[in-house]
């Protein structure tokens, strides 16, 4: 059985890449990436909304 290129490079949601993944795009603290990964899972564009949103709390 052969896995399509993205699924392999995919990490479950939570996991320690994704949480620096999201760090290193929006510049939040990884205590932040952790909760929002846990709230929305893997939906980036929500991701990405609302870490802007945390920042702009600051």
């Amino acid at each position: 059985m052969q896995r399509k290129a993205n699924e392999a490079s995919r990490v479950a949601k939570g996991q320690d890449l994704e949480v620096e993944h999201l760090v290193e795009l929006t510049e939040i603290d990884p205590k932040q990436a952790r909760t929002l990964l846990r709230r929305h899972g893997a939906d980036w564009p929500k991701l990405k909304d609302e870490a802007e949103a945390l920042k702009k709390e600051d």
